[in-house]
Formats: C-alpha cells, sequence, structure tokens
C-alpha cells in the first residue's frame, strides 16, 4: 500500500497518476491526510497523559513516603479520572489507525511515469519482438487436437475427476510438462536465484501482504474450515517470506526462483479463449522474485526481462513484449510488462509471463525493509515475474513444431525428456 509520506508529500501527483489506472483518488487521499492529522492529535494527546499519569505516580508515592496519605489520595483520583480519558484517546486512536489503513488498502499502486495511458489491453504497447513466426499449413491442429491424437492431454478425464479447467497429463506430456519446469528451474538457478519450494495454501496476512486481498480474493480458492487460501502464484508465500524482516543491505539483492502449481477461479471467463490449454483453475508455473534497494530495482527489472526473453529464445518460440497501460495494470503493480508467443494454429497471441515492478506498494504492507548505510530502515522494493508459466507454452510449442512426422521437441528439453519428438 502507498506510505503516509507518499500521500502527504505531493497528493496532487498521487491523484492524478492513480487517474492514469482509472482510480479516482481524490476522495481516498484527501481522507487519509485529514485522518493522519487527526491521528497525529490523538497519539501527541495520549503521550502527553502518558507523561502526566508518570509525573502524577511519583508524586503519590513521594507523598506516601511523607506520611501524606490524604493529598496522596487526592492524587488518585485524579490520575483515575486521567486514565478513564487516556483510554479513550487510545480508542480513537486505534480507530482512526484503523481507518487509514482500510482506505490505503483500498487504494491501489500508483504506476511508474513510464506506463503508458490507455484504458484496455488494446491499449497496450508493443515494446520490442522476437523468434520466428510459425510457417504451418491450413491444415495445422490446435494443440487439444494435437493433445488428443498423441495421447497427451485428456481434458474429459479432468472433468471427471474435478472439471473443467483441470486437465490430466498423460505420458510424454506428462514428461514434457516435467521436461519445461526443470529446464525453467536449472535455468533460474544458473542466473543466479535461490531455488524455494513453498507451500501452496497461506493465511489471510500473506494474501494481504502481496496485495492479492482485499483486490482479488473473489479468484482466488479458499478453504473456509481452516481460513487458508490456495495459492494463484508462487510469488504469494515466496515473497511473504520476508514479510517482517528487517534485511541487512548487505544480503541485497534476495533472488528466489520457485515452482508451484498455481489456482484460479477464473470467474467470468468464457468463450473459444479458454479452450484448451489457454485458461485453467489448476497449472504449473517457475516464478523469479527480487527483493532489491530502490535504486537498483528497476536495473534488475530489465534483468528479469531478458531472462525471459532468453527462455523464449531458447525454446524457438516467436514472441513480443509488452508495457501494460495504466487501465490493464494490476492493482499493486507499479510497471507490468507482459510476454506473449505466437500460436501458429489459433493465430493468436498468448500471454506466458507478467514482469512487474511493485516498488515499495508491497514492501509497506509486508514491512520488508533493510538496514541501509545511514543505520535506518528502509522499505525495499519488490519485484517478481512468470518464468514461465506452462500451460500457454505448452499449447504453443505443440502446434508451433508438429510436422507430418510427429512434434519435434525444442533441442533445450531434450535431456530432460529423453525424446526428440512425439510421434
Amino acid at each position: 500500500m502507498l506510505t503516509i509520506q507518499q500521500i502527504k508529500e505531493n497528493p496532487e501527483e498521487i491523484v492524478r497518476r492513480l487517474a492514469i489506472k482509472g482510480f479516482d483518488g481524490t476522495k481516498p487521499i484527501n481522507d487519509v491526510i485529514n485522518l493522519d492529522n487527526e491521528r497525529r492529535q490523538l497519539q501527541l494527546a495520549t503521550d502527553n497523559m502518558a507523561s502526566e499519569l508518570k509525573n502524577h505516580a511519583a508524586k503519590i508515592g513521594a507523598l506516601m513516603k511523607q506520611g501524606q496519605k490524604e493529598e496522596a489520595e487526592k492524587i488518585k483520583a485524579i490520575v483515575a479520572t486521567l486514565k478513564e480519558e487516556q483510554k479513550a484517546k487510545a480508542d480513537e486512536l486505534a480507530r482512526t489507525e484503523t481507518e487509514i489503513r482500510n482506505i490505503l488498502l483500498s487504494v491501489p499502486n500508483v504506476p511508474y511515469s513510464g506506463v503508458p495511458e490507455g484504458k484496455t489491453a488494446a491499449d497496450n504497447v508493443v515494446e520490442k519482438e522476437g523468434g520466428k513466426m510459425p510457417d504451418l499449413g491450413a491444415d495445422a491442429l490446435p494443440h487439444w487436437d494435437l493433445a488428443k491424437k498423441y495421447n497427451l492431454i485428456d481434458f474429459d478425464l479432468g472433468v471427471k475427476i474435478t472439471g473443467a479447467g483441470f486437465p490430466v497429463y498423460i505420458g510424454k506430456g506428462a514428461r514434457l510438462q516435467r521436461a519445461l519446469i526443470q529446464f525453467f528451474l536449472d535455468s533460474a538457478v544458473e542466473a543466479g536465484y535461490l531455488e524455494i519450494q513453498p507451500p501452496y495454501v497461506v493465511n489471510e496476512a500473506s494474501g494481504y501482504g502481496t496485495g492479492q486481498l482485499p483486490d482479488k480474493e473473489g479468484q482466488m480458492y479458499f478453504v473456509s474450515e481452516d481460513n487458508l487460501y490456495l495459492i494463484p502464484t508462487a510469488e504469494v508465500p515466496v515473497t511473504n517470506l520476508y514479510r517482517d524482516v528487517i534485511i541487512p543491505t548487505e544480503k541485497l539483492p534476495i533472488k528466489n526462483c520457485a515452482y508451484s502449481a498455481c489456482f484460479r477461479r477464473e470467474a467470468g471467463s468464457y468463450g473459444k479463449d479458454v479452450r484448451g490449454l489457454n485458461r485453467l483453475h489448476q497449472f504449473d508455473k517457475v516464478e523469479i522474485v527480487r527483493i532489491e534497494r530502490p535504486e537498483d530495482s528497476y536495473a534488475a527489472l530489465e534483468e528479469m526481462k531478458d531472462h525471459v526473453q532468453g527462455l523464449l529464445d531458447k525454446l524457438g518460440l516467436p514472441w513480443h513484449i509488452l508495457r501494460l497501460c495504466g487501465g490493464d495494470m494490476s492493482f499493486t503493480s507499479a510497471i507490468t510488462f507482459d510476454f506473449e508467443v505466437y500460436s501458429g494454429a489459433q493465430q493468436r497471441w498468448l500471454e506466458v509471463s507478467s514482469v512487474s515492478n511493485f516498488e515499495t506498494y508491497q514492501a509497506n504492507r509486508l514491512k520488508c525493509r533493510y538496514r541501509g548505510d545511514d543505520k535506518k530502515t528502509h522499505l525495499c522494493h519488490t519485484l517478481n515475474g512468470s518464468a514461465l508459466a506452462l500451460p500457454r507454452i505448452m499449447a504453443a510449442l505443440l502446434e508451433n513444431n508438429q510436422t507430418p512426422a510427429g512434434i519435434v521437441v525444442p533441442e533445450c528439453l531434450r535431456r530432460y525428456t529423453g525424446f526428440d519428438i512425439i510421434d
């Protein structure tokens, strides 16, 4: 969430930048400023009362030693009244602090200066592109038909066992899936990321820490008996490793990677764009997460983009990078770049990664700080990215690499699959 200091330094600029995300921040920003002024007055009043009570306590002790019990009892009566007043002020202070926090939780992150204006995905900007487009014939099959032809994925069995959006991978399909996971993990470790194996369920505090709550609870699977959420991405548990942590500056940057299953309800999804692997309720993903000093975070963002691009190049997939406009960005992000690959048989672009810098927004929720050279604590910048999400990568690989002899496996995966072609 935004810090009160950020807001009070330049409220007009905060409101202007929030408008790029389509959010009217005028009232909440003004309310935060006014409530913070009240909070300061209440804090001063309670502090003064605490000091006064301390002085009275000393007087009572001195009077009792002098045998002036009657005078001591008079002051005790004053103390009793003052304690009641102090409690009332403290309760009011707590209510004010809660109200400020609730407002701040409802305000999205402000977009970085490089975020283009726009309302929908149609306003996103293609920043870079690469890879060779597939040359498929008119009889090219979409991945769901290829999966059936070669017995790689059974979508009907998934419906039988669980429901739509929970596919069953079989034989070489399962092996190719595992090969992609291992390739992505090995590549991340080679790039200096520490592998983490996180839990797949998180508590409410973790959801608030990374901003899934209160923004995306409708998209998360919830276990009501235990008050736990299935993770929508490994970003949530991995970033929360650093909740309420003060990191020594020499330990930065922190670079973690993690494989996990991801669970998303995808409420409201329908139509042809959800067929096959295009949109699932459970899918596999390798995530990269970084904790950085603020002055280093945008260089780190470029490194993360280069890492994802390198994976796509090795897989031989055509790709482009989109700089998301304000209206298409997430609630928590300061800037986001989406990677899309071209699906030859579907003849459409499929999102396979989002790489984002959250600046101090998540860190303020998490209380993730570092101790600088000035010996003071400062909020970190947090970043994460998919490297990569598997379903649409699998879809594009199957479609783009189909030949009359079978589906050719990219060379970078063959040491993991043990086969060169699916036939």
